[in-house]
């Protein structure tokens, strides 16, 4: 099973977080990002419909396959 960890940073003048090399929108106070990493870190846990999704890869490249919705990650809020 994956597990993601979802960091609080400072980023583009305010704060965010960031999973992996991703970093979500930027918010004002460090409390509103880290609430928002909270709600997303609890939502990607929950199970959805199995169904076909379309991602981009670190080279450009597309891909395309099914995506099993019970299939979630363990996750974690790192403060």
């Amino acid at each position: 099973m994956a597990k993601l960890t979802y960091k609080i940073v400072e980023h583009d003048g305010g704060w965010a977080y960031k999973v992996g090399e991703t970093f979500s929108e930027t918010f004002p106070t460090h409390q509103d990002a880290l609430r928002a990493a909270e709600i997303a870190s609890s939502e990607q846990q929950v199970a959805g419909a199995t169904d076909g999704i379309q991602y981009e890869d670190a080279e450009g490249k597309w891909h395309e396959e099914l995506a099993d919705g019970r299939d979630r990650p363990q996750t974690e809020v790192s403060d």
